[in-house]
């Protein structure tokens, strides 16, 4: 999958902004005199997320910044600031808006019949994808593509109010993230030849306005699709998918006996 994989035409975006972002957060929260530990709650965000931004390794939110700039007493600074942030170094430019739409939705559905999706790949899967590329990409390029889909992965623990679906076919293997709450992971059986998703990956996504919006994604780009006839098809695909896959907890349990025959 090339969902957040960036090529010799689409390089990675400088970091320097979000540092920099981060760094100025800091001093004011400094200034304010709270810690980490103090300003969440405030912010209402978690340790880890304000930890992230002001390391620069994460993409500050508008409510973030909103809530940042009151509670810190920012002058203006940070709203000012947040302008000229750059975002998601590492991913592919026709990625970045449906990556961050990914970081405010409240549901998000994902068939994948080509590779293990983005979100739930390790880091050696990752990085054997990267590595197969062509044309072939520098080793730097490698660690920040890495880099990028770890960080975007961070979605799942960070968001536990998020109900994450995912339907995969048989063949791809991945048992790692099944275990917590706010992810269904349901496997497509080889015996099913016919299913829904015959015509390819399927993506959606509800945001906090409760619209539904889908995503589609080729060799050299991608497409936010937001028209409610599509998205509806797409919609009843995917419930169909549903439908026709394993259940979670058959899911898993053919997936460990996979694991243990291997």
């Amino acid at each position: 999958m090339a969902d957040n994989t960036g090529s010799t035409n689409n390089a990675p975006e400088s970091s320097e902004s979000l540092k920099t972002f981060g760094a100025v957060v800091k001093v004011f929260r400094e200034r304010a005199g709270y810690t980490q530990e103090q300003l969440a709650p405030l912010l209402r965000y978690s340790v880890q997320t304000l930890a992230s931004i002001e390391q620069g390794r994460r993409f500050p939110q508008r409510e973030y910044v909103e809530r940042a700039e009151e509670v810190l007493e920012a002058f203006g600074v940070l709203r000012a600031a947040a302008k000229y942030l750059v975002r998601k170094p590492g991913l592919a430019a026709w990625f970045k808006q449906w990556a961050a739409l990914e970081e405010q939705a409240i549901s998000l559905c994902s068939y994948e019949c080509r590779l293990i999706p983005g979100l739930l790949q390790t880091a050696r899967y990752a990085r054997a994808v990267f590595e197969s590329g062509v044309p072939p990409l520098a080793d730097e390029q490698i660690e920040i593509q890495l880099t990028a889909r770890q960080e975007r992965q961070r979605l799942l623990r960070d968001r536990p109010n998020t109900a994450f679906s995912f339907i995969v076919e048989e063949a791809l293997f991945v048992l790692e993230c099944a275990g917590l709450r706010n992810i269904e992971l349901q496997i497509m059986p080889l015996v099913q030849e016919h299913h829904a998703g015959l015509n390819g990956p399927i993506r959606l996504l509800e945001t906090p306005d409760h619209e539904w919006l889908g995503y589609s994604e080729g060799q050299r780009g991608g497409l936010l699709i937001c028209d409610r006839k599509d998205v509806s098809v797409l919609q009843m695909r995917y419930a169909k998918l549903r439908s026709q896959a394993l259940t979670p907890e058959d899911s898993v349990s053919l997936l460990r006996q996979i694991r243990g025959a291997l």
